[in-house]
C-alpha cells in the first residue's frame, strides 16, 4: 500500500510483525524499501496467491477431444 506521498505506506515503530509487500510494490519503491530494511525494518517480499477456479463457466467435451490432423500441421 502507498501512502499519499507516493511512497510505501508506514509501519509503526515497534512493530514485531513484518511488512508484507507485493513484487510490484517492491519494484516500484525498492529505494525506499531497501533504506527501511537498513533502519532495521523487517519486509517480506510476497506474491499474491492465485485463486483458481474463480470464473464461472464450463468446456464441453470437445475441448478434450485431440485436434485434426490439419490444425496440429499448422501449430508446427
Amino acid at each position: 500500500m502507498a501512502s499519499a506521498g507516493g511512497g510505501p505506506s508506514p509501519v509503526p515503530s515497534g512493530s514485531a510483525a513484518p511488512r508484507c509487500v507485493n513484487v510490484q510494490e517492491a519494484k516500484t519503491h525498492l529505494s525506499a524499501l531497501l533504506a527501511r530494511v537498513a533502519a532495521g525494518e523487517r519486509i517480506v517480499l510476497a506474491r499474491p496467491r492465485r485463486q483458481l477456479g474463480f470464473l464461472q463457466g464450463c468446456v464441453d467435451e470437445a475441448f478434450f477431444e485431440p485436434l485434426p490432423d490439419e490444425e496440429l500441421e499448422r501449430w508446427g
